[in-house]
């Protein structure tokens, strides 16, 4: 009888406890709430995006009007971090929404702009460029929701997101046939496609960022090494245009590749590339240079029996800043003077035609210049006028959209750190304004229709 009598007032006392236990843990769960441990983070789409598309983000959960800071960072395949912050506050339900909200003053930008955090992304080594190296993996954007104006406040929530190059479908080729280094992008389905060959500037290697994500719209692309890759020359001396000519006629020839011309993206070095391709050689119907010369720079340039030399420059007109950066935007001589006009690309022998997208803060060299006398020389010798796209506040490194912008590094001619110039955010509008124009121009002059997605 005992031993009931004591079990019994055991459970008469637990049932007692038991609504202030219920208290506590209401109490926990409210003081979680208003500490922001149950806010969450929204990507769409959710998981993956492509590069160069949006992303929308938004955070839920938040207390009404709460300040909070967001930090986007991710990483390169070489374990450069790269990061951005933007400070906000939430609606009068707790909610945030990118798209919505005006980032405030303080971060990494300010004002209405959904994909701030991505273009806003700067190195925390100084003098870094973001560059993909491998476009079969993603970059992962992690992003930070804190409490208050700084990275000291309380962590309320985190996110990832994959930023995918390729798309679903699309083929990557690697291609080494005769002296053509390269890879080739088809899209999916049954082609053909319009072809495009892609060639970069002086950093050499074989950059693919920029032709596989063209591919993922249509276009077959053939990202084209010219230097400092496997058996090619390791620096840049001169180049002969036959090599560029067998990268021609190889996708002249593909049966993924529609005819009965092809088109040529370059960017800088790779611009005037494009422009002497297209003045020697056949088959070539449509030309986007970006930032580009129509002069013959860096290297001798031979093809048969012509010669092109470089433009010559002189070292005493770079300029130097207080942090040890060059500016080098009036280095090179007036190509419009002899012994100048001796690098002039004889463009007006090209039977393409020609898009330049010009960088008005281009501070490499005078990409404006060069498209305003591009378009004197064409029509002087009775060709279609050039189309010219000029955006003020964008720099040298116009790159596919929500790259960040690149102010200043290490330039492989120069030897040391130079200025690009650009305003992050001008830059930025005007990589995303760009991009769907360039593709536009190829589907005008390459099939004549939309090309296929």
């Amino acid at each position: 009888m005992a031993l009931l009598v004591s079990r019994l007032l055991r459970v008469h006392v637990g049932l007692r406890l038991l609504p202030r236990c219920t208290d506590m843990t209401r109490g926990l769960r409210s003081a979680a709430s208003s500490a922001g441990m149950e806010c969450r983070v929204r990507f769409s789409p959710a998981g993956r995006s492509l590069f160069d598309q949006p992303v929308a983000i938004a955070v839920d959960g938040l207390r009404p009007r709460q300040a909070v800071t967001l930090r986007a960072s991710l990483q390169d395949e070489s374990g450069e971090l790269f990061e951005s912050r933007a400070r906000y506050q939430a609606d009068s339900e707790g909610r945030l929404d990118l798209a919505r909200s005006p980032a405030l003053e303080g971060g990494s930008f300010s004002g209405l702009d959904p994909m701030g955090l991505l273009w806003s992304l700067t190195p925390q080594t100084p003098f870094r460029r973001l560059v993909k190296r491998d476009v079969q993996r993603p970059f992962v954007l992690d992003l930070e929701v804190r409490e208050g104006d700084g990275d000291s406040g309380r962590l309320l929530a985190t996110g990832s997101h994959e930023r995918h190059f390729l798309r679903e479908g699309v083929e990557r080729v690697p291609v080494r046939e005769g002296r053509t280094r390269a890879t080739l992008f088809l899209p999916p389905g049954d082609g053909p496609f319009p072809g495009i060959i892609d060639i970069s500037g002086t950093g050499g290697g074989l950059p693919e960022h920029r032709a596989c994500l063209m591919a993922n719209y249509g276009f077959a692309m053939l990202a084209l090494a010219y230097y400092g890759y496997e058996d090619l020359p390791k620096s840049m001396k001169e180049f002969h245009l036959e090599y560029f000519e067998e990268a021609v006629n190889y996708m002249l020839k593909h049966p993924q590749v529609q005819g009965p011309g092809i088109g040529l993206l370059g960017h800088s070095k790779g611009g005037d590339l494009c422009v002497s391709m297209a003045s020697f050689l056949k088959g070539i119907t449509a030309i986007v240079t970006i930032n580009g010369g129509i002069v013959n720079a860096g290297a001798f340039l031979h093809y048969k029996d012509m010669t092109i030399p470089p433009l010559g420059f002189d070292r005493n007109r770079i300029k130097m800043d207080k942090n040890g950066i060059a500016d080098i935007v009036d280095v090179l001589d007036n190509p419009l003077e002899n012994p100048g006009s001796q690098s002039l690309i004889p463009l007006e022998k090209a039977e393409g035609r020609f898009l330049f997208i010009v960088g008005k803060d281009d501070r490499n060299w005078k990409s404006e210049f060069f498209a305003a006398e591009a378009s004197n020389r064409l029509q002087a010798h009775g060709k279609e006028k050039p189309e010219i796209i000029c955006y003020p506040g964008a720099g040298h490194y116009i790159e596919p959209p929500y790259m960040p912008m690149c102010p200043a590094s290490m330039h492989l001619l120069v030897g040391c750190n130079v200025a690009w110039g650009g305003e992050p955010k001008a830059h930025a509008a005007a990589q995303v304004d760009a991009w769907p124009k360039i593709q536009a121009f190829f589907r005008k002059h390459l099939s004549g229709h939309k090309a296929k997605l």
